[in-house]
């Protein structure tokens, strides 16, 4: 695929590096402040458990934009709306849909993990005490190496777009992109992550909004539902889409869009393999991890739909116009692969000033999704490489300093292959699709690790690197058979694709039960508490509260009390997981596309004006979700924060910091104790801090 772009960069190099260092100064000094302001007026103590996994306290809002943001990558964004100009109005629905299921399927995990080990910091940890040190090896591997693919696949992505339209040196690119985020990770550990996602998520979807409304609206060159539909008929006229009915790009009817979809339902199903997607699940709270996830999964769905209906169509529509950057030539395949249908659909209706928001949006996904993984590698190294098996006593400050030394290490690494890939031409189109093939083959012994009780050692270690080799066999056969040569442009076809995703997710369906009935297992899953975090009173920075019997046993009834009120949430709430992801699933890749597919319609002009209406509502309530629903649920936080700066007076020993409400020794957190800590000695640390 030969690497030729048609255009020459809209904007100076200037502007590049302003938006990347720029704004990556921006969000780190925020960042920075606010976990500052945290620790003064709050007194949050930024030790190993808060670094990690926030003392489990993220509300359902938060939490909901967390899984929007770690799903939002920059494939999101530009590989969706290439599908749309290729396909038509099936490429955005079934990358949408195919991606999406997942995170409705993973709240079930992502509850049972909460419920059955409410101490664990990262999901290998339980993984580890069940098998033991090979089975976790094999699973912390698969997780490693889809958190490589992603953020590298980001780095790629993020640093094409922004070469293409500013001239900005690629290579320069992959290694400044994660600078901010290095810093207001190393301040402020997941909880930044939490809030930036919270952030860069409400910027991409404002943009979103903003320029959906430009297209169908007030854009001189389409401006309306009905424009849009002529000019995507006379595309049809000009250059029909094989596979679909009558060659319409206003069709569900279209071969290639289904094959999107499996490929999706397997990179999709990926994403689970990330142990940062369990981080989010243990840092949320119990009461939200639920709507959290559901609310997450149905907005996340709707920047494929909306953004590639938006800008994938609109590059179909005008390419023949004058108005279009590469014009009167079409895209060519590394245009395409490089996923530039976005930038050149925004420069065609809305000029430089579209451009300029794309960048934007390419920048939020880019570092907003690399800050969480950032922190799920960290967590991953720290406590299943370091304590695991370098320095198993490790105290918690000790745990933290480790950290502190993988955030920039997995930065420089990400960063070097980043460049090596660059150079040897892969797209991002091509290192988000394979990730399926490489790594879903983990998905179903990581799943039964918390829901089957019978799952053998034997299974957890052999399913997986035997179903992935054959993934990878029946992907580089079928290209073979069906292009008639290996090469990434063949690698990057559809149907071999499909072959090699469906075959990493549906094999372990079949080996791991056999495996397992060689040598089953029956493990009680009570053992999954006796998982704990390293204790940060080691660090002889804190100062163990002294208590009397009496005392002890006071709060350890307590404690007791407040995990079975817990257990009893999550139950209930694995119950409703179970029921809205079914019903999802089946209405995302049946009961919606389906009947569309099997009747072979092409839109009238006013069904695509229902369809487009349809767009509008799903945009306008995933917006309202994200964006208000986090502010709303803070709403006290935020009042006493801003009353203490503006009367002047700290709270030294500030509002209760809460480990899912438990404090130490299992210990509730009642009046006298803080977070574990007497209210005197809180104070001190608070004090010691400012």
């Amino acid at each position: 695929m030969a690497e030729t772009i048609q255009i020459e960069p809209p904007f100076g190099q200037g502007v590049g590096y302003g938006i990347v260092i720029g704004l990556g100064a921006a969000f780190a000094i925020g960042m920075s402040l606010v976990s500052l302001f945290l620790s003064k007026y709050f007194a949050e103590k930024q030790d190993s458990e808060m670094f990690m996994t926030a003392k489990h306290s993220v509300k359902t809002g938060l939490t909901a934009s967390a899984v929007v943001s770690s799903w939002t990558i920059a494939a999101t964004l530009l590989s969706s709306t290439s599908y749309g100009y290729s396909y038509g109005v099936s490429g955005p629905f079934w990358y949408g849909a195919g991606a999406s299921v997942q995170i409705l399927l993973f709240s079930v995990a992502a509850i049972e993990l909460k419920r059955k080990a409410p101490y664990a910091q990262t999901f290998l940890q339980i993984a580890k005490h069940r098998y033991g040190a090979p089975a976790h090896i094999v699973l912390s591997s698969y997780s490693l190496l889809y958190q490589i693919i992603t953020t590298v696949s980001l780095l790629v992505g993020g640093s094409a777009v922004f070469s293409i339209l500013t001239g900005v040196n690629r290579d320069a690119l992959c290694f400044l992109f994660p600078i901010g985020v290095i810093i207001y990770t190393l301040c402020g550990g997941i909880k930044a992550t939490f809030l930036t996602d919270w952030i860069h998520t409400v910027i991409i979807f404002i943009i979103m909004l903003l320029s959906a409304f430009v297209v169908y609206s007030t854009s001189s060159v389409i401006g309306s539902t009905d424009k849009m539909w002529e000019l995507l008929t006379t595309a049809t006229d000009l250059h029909p889409v094989a596979g679909n009915a009558e060659g319409s790009y206003l069709t569900m009817r279209s071969e290639q869009g289904g094959f999107i979809g499996l490929v999706f339902v397997g990179a999709g199903f990926a994403a689970a393999v990330d142990s940062q997607l369990f981080q989010k699940a243990i840092a949320s709270d119990p009461a939200g991890t639920l709507g959290g996830y559901l609310l997450g999964g149905t907005s996340w769905f709707t920047i494929p739909f909306v953004l590639a209906t938006t800008f994938g169509l609109t590059a179909a529509a005008t390419e023949h116009l004058p108005s279009f950057p590469t014009y009167p030539h079409r895209m060519n395949d590394y245009e395409v692969a490089s996923g530039l249908a976005m930038p050149y659909a925004a420069l065609s209706v809305m000029g430089k000033g579209g451009a300029f928001a794309v960048l934007l949006m390419v920048f939020m996904a880019v570092t907003s999704a690399m800050s969480s993984e950032t922190v799920a590698t960290t967590a991953l190294l720290t406590y299943n490489l370091y304590q695991s098996y370098i320095n198993p006593k490790a105290t918690g400050k000790q745990l933290l300093r480790f950290s502190n030394i993988i955030v920039p290490g997995f930065a420089i690494v990400a960063s070097s292959i980043a460049v090596g890939m660059n150079h040897a031409g892969f797209s991002v189109s091509f290192l988000i699709t394979i990730s399926g093939i490489l790594v879903d083959s983990a998905i179903v012994p990581m799943a039964c690790t918390i829901m089957w009780s019978k799952q053998s050692k034997l299974a957890v270690i052999a399913s997986p690197v035997i179903s992935s080799a054959c993934a990878i066999l029946a992907w580089l056969l079928t290209a073979r058979s069906t292009e008639g040569t290996i090469t990434i442009a063949t690698l990057s076809t559809n149907l071999p694709l499909v072959a090699g995703n469906m075959c990493s997710l549906c094999a372990p369906l079949v080996l791991t039960p056999l495996f397992t009935l060689i040598r089953s297992e029956n493990y009680d899953f009570e053992k999954f508490k006796e998982v704990r975090p390293a204790d940060d009173y080691d660090d002889g920075e804190i100062v163990r509260p002294t208590r009397t019997e009496a005392e002890i046993e006071v709060a350890m009834e307590a404690a007791h009390t407040h995990q079975e009120e817990n257990e009893k949430i999550l139950f209930r709430a694995r119950k409703w997981a179970i029921y809205a992801s079914i019903a999802t699933t089946l209405i995302y890749l049946i009961l919606w596309p389906i009947p569309m597919y099997a009747t072979s319609y092409v839109f009238s002009k006013g069904f695509f004006k229902g369809w487009i209406v349809l767009v509008f509502l799903w945009a306008f309530f995933a917006t309202m979700t994200i964006t208000l629903l986090p502010i709303w649920e803070s709403r006290d936080s935020l009042a006493k924060f801003f009353r203490y700066i503006t009367s002047g007076k700290i709270l030294k020993a500030g509002p209760k910091v809460l480990t899912m409400g438990v404090g130490e020794d299992g210990s509730d957190s009642s009046p006298e104790f803080v977070g574990g800590q007497t209210e005197k000695t809180s104070e001190k640390i608070s004090t010691s801090k400012m």
